[in-house]
Order: C-alpha cells, then sequence, then structure tokens
C-alpha cells in the first residue's frame, strides 16, 4: 500500500489510533484486534425462504475475507459488532463446512460477539464472549449507535456508503465513517446493502461534520462531508 493510502486509512478515535482496512475490518495494531459489523451469515438462505433466490454463496465468501484479514494481520483478538447472523435461525441453516471454518476461527482467538437486533442471542456454545456491548480502553462497541453517547463509540448497524463525483463520475462504496469522537463501520457481510452517510439516521449523529473513508478496488480514499454527494 502506497503511504497515501496508508494515511487515508489511518483513523484517530477518542484519543486511538486505529486503521480501516480496505476489506471493511478495523484494526487496532497496538492490541492485536480486529473489529467487523454486520457479517449476516446466511441471509441468501433467508431470503431464499421467502421465495426471494440469491446464490447461496454469501456465508462463504464472507468467511474468506474474514480469513484473509486475520492472517494478513496475525489478528489475536475479533469483535462482531453485532447482526454477525442475519436471524436467530441462521446458525442451523449454515453448512457444515462452513460451520466448521467458523469454529475454528472463534477457537483459534479471542473472540467477542455483540448481540445485534438481527442475532440478539448469539451462539453462546459456540465459544468466546456474548455481550450488549464493550469497553476496552477509551472505546465502547457496540452494534448501534446510541446518540448521547460518550467519545469513544465503535458501531455498526447502518452499512454506511457514501458518494462522491470524480472526473464526471457518481462513484459510491462503502464506507467508514468518523468524527473522531466515535465511529461508524461499513457491513463487512456479503449481499449487505448500504444506507447513505447522508441520510439523517447517520449524519444526525455527526453533528458537527465527519470524514467518510471510502472502501476501493485498490485502496482507502477519504473525504470530508462536504465532498459527498
Amino acid at each position: 500500500m502506497s503511504d497515501s493510502l496508508h494515511k487515508a486509512g489511518r483513523l484517530l478515535v477518542n484519543g486511538v489510533e486505529l486503521q480501516a482496512d480496505v476489506s471493511g475490518a478495523l484494526l487496532w495494531p497496538a492490541r492485536r484486534l480486529a473489529v467487523v459489523a454486520d457479517l449476516h451469515f446466511e441471509k441468501a438462505t433467508a431470503f431464499a425462504a421467502r421465495g426471494q433466490l440469491l446464490p447461496p454463496y454469501d456465508t462463504a465468501a464472507t468467511l474468506d475475507k474474514l480469513e484473509a484479514v486475520i492472517s494478513r494481520h496475525r489478528v489475536e483478538r475479533v469483535i462482531c459488532l453485532g447482526d454477525s447472523f442475519h436471524d436467530d435461525d441462521a446458525v442451523g441453516r449454515l453448512d457444515p463446512r462452513q460451520a466448521a471454518r467458523l469454529k475454528a476461527l472463534v477457537a483459534r482467538r479471542e473472540w467477542i460477539w455483540i448481540a445485534g437486533n438481527h442475532d440478539p442471542t448469539p451462539p453462546a456454545d459456540w465459544g468466546g464472549l456474548v455481550a450488549e456491548d464493550y469497553c476496552e480502553g477509551a472505546l465502547t462497541f457496540r452494534h448501534e449507535a446510541e446518540p448521547a453517547a460518550r467519545g469513544g463509540e465503535v458501531s455498526g448497524h447502518f452499512h454506511p456508503k457514501a458518494a462522491v463525483v470524480l472526473r464526471g463520475r457518481r462513484i459510491t462504496a462503502p464506507c467508514f465513517v468518523t468524527d473522531g469522537r466515535r465511529l461508524v463501520l461499513p457491513a463487512f457481510g456479503a449481499f449487505t446493502g448500504g444506507l447513505n452517510v447522508l441520510d439523517p439516521a447517520i449524519s444526525g449523529l455527526f453533528k458537527k461534520g465527519f470524514q467518510a473513508t471510502l472502501l476501493g478496488r485498490r485502496g482507502l480514499f477519504a473525504f470530508p462531508r462536504q465532498a459527498l454527494v
């Protein structure tokens, strides 16, 4: 990664130095920690049960990406910020091969499942800690941002994306959103849609403006709020 792209991924939240990864994961290098939001395992099979057929490969694709991040950055600890499973029945729909992959990941490192609105009861018998939120150092990790939260909140839920116009072309991509006080992560899972950061549900959390760090094919690109469309 070039120095300019590396700088685009540097995030300072409540005084903590973090690194955005082009995969959509958040890294806390000093603590060998990776944070991912909204994996939505087995979303495709949930839609298929309702008659909307999607290729049933989302879980495998998400696990491919997660394994790559953990290996590339030698991650020892993982926090999943809720909605790791698309619903409370998702575990039962997991292909045994994908279930074995996920269980192996959890067994080999410290793992924290944050409860989300889609998966209010993550599988406690899979190992790892299950929590409503989790505090470490100057940061608090939870599924959905609380407007009145103190500085240091890191969350997911909204699947933020942002759009810019470059050389006459509109480019839209998932993104990290931060004002230095709080941070919202993009969805990490495959087949996850997104909400534009200018929607009041997201922009209303950042009254004094924010920076969006977009996930590009070859790197990360940071833009201030006023540059977004």
